[in-house]
């Protein structure tokens, strides 16, 4: 006897969880509205129509949006009025022995402030701009009833993972930070940094860029440099070393010493330009089994030291031949 199977039903397919649904995410947006007084508001002024609630989140995100370009030009404006102002700040001159300011030092210092401060001030303004739009978009997400609490997690997760994969990197931005706000060296400074010595022509939160005497570009990153020796910074000093016999009449070469020093500080192209302090010249500060050893010391402006020992050697050794006293060997 011949049996004939029944056929079984074939299953309808179950909708899948990848795919969203319009109409849900309708219903929570109407009902996340409902809930916050600001988009209840813009509700209350609409039709009542099943659209005015959608409308009513638009709105308020264009609101949200709004405030957050309000709030960065303020932040902007409030960081730009500081930095302005830290810029123009008058100078201490603690650092100088004589009531005297030249106007070589004070424009430099100015300058070196300025550029300081300018770097600061767009440090600030580029965090201030990713707070404020960072909470900008979480705020927006979360009235599209898009879950930030799955992001956020996600969030940090990644930027754990970065850290532990970019540690130099964050060294060098945080030595940077530091460097800028301490003033250890700015662009034009002669400085030795360990692994390169050089004139600055750079600096940013990561690297620094310095030219040797040779010409050599060297680009140091900030997170290497474990100690910082700047010629440049707020004064230089210029030394120069006379030897003389031990025969020589050492009252009349101090006499002599002093007359051009006085001679260099009363010319006006290095006192108003080059020289801040009167030069001093020191007794003895050496002895060799050959020679006595008379030293000038001028304080000058930041990387002017050698140009003026040049001038000094000149005029030293111009005084010592009208005077008829050699140099010893």
């Amino acid at each position: 006897m011949l049996v004939l199977a029944t056929p079984t039903p074939t299953p309808s397919p179950t909708p899948t969880g990848g795919l969203v649904d319009p109409d849900k995410v309708v219903n929570e947006m109407t009902v996340a509205c409902t809930g916050d007084p600001i988009c209840s508001a813009f509700t209350d002024l609409l039709p009542r129509a099943g659209w005015a609630p959608l409308v009513a989140t638009t709105i308020t995100i264009a609101v949200i949006v709004i405030i957050a370009l309000l709030i960065r030009n303020v932040v902007h404006r409030l960081i730009n009025r500081v930095i302005t102002r830290a810029a123009a700040s008058p100078l201490t001159g603690r650092w100088r022995k004589t009531a005297a300011v030249t106007d070589g030092i004070d424009a430099l210092m100015h300058e070196r402030r300025k550029q300081r401060a300018e770097t600061i001030g767009s440090v600030l303004r580029h965090v201030g701009t990713i707070v404020i739009f960072g909470t900008a978009v979480l705020t927006v997400l979360e009235k599209l009833t898009i879950p930030i609490a799955p992001l956020l997690t996600s969030v940090g997760i990644v930027g754990v993972a970065l850290g532990f994969g970019a540690q130099e990197l964050v060294k060098d931005f945080i030595a940077g930070m530091f460097m800028l706000l301490e003033d250890q060296y700015g662009v034009g400074d002669v400085v030795d940094v360990g692994a390169a010595i050089g004139t600055v022509e750079a600096v940013t939160l990561r690297v620094t860029r310095l030219r040797d005497a040779d010409g050599r570009v060297w680009y140091v990153r900030n997170g290497t440099i474990t100690r910082v020796g700047n010629e440049s910074q707020g004064w230089s000093r210029a030394y120069l070393d006379v030897p003389v016999a031990y025969d020589t009449d050492l009252a009349a070469v101090r006499t002599l010493l002093a007359r051009v020093a006085d001679e260099l500080w009363d010319d006006g192209d290095y006192r108003e330009k080059v020289i801040v302090d009167k030069p001093d010249v020191f007794g003895v500060e050496q002895m060799s089994d050959s020679s006595l050893v008379f030293r000038i010391s001028v304080k000058t402006l930041p990387a002017q030291q050698a140009a003026v020992a040049r001038e000094l050697r000149l005029r030293v050794k111009s005084a010592l031949d009208e005077a008829g006293i050699a140099l010893a060997a």
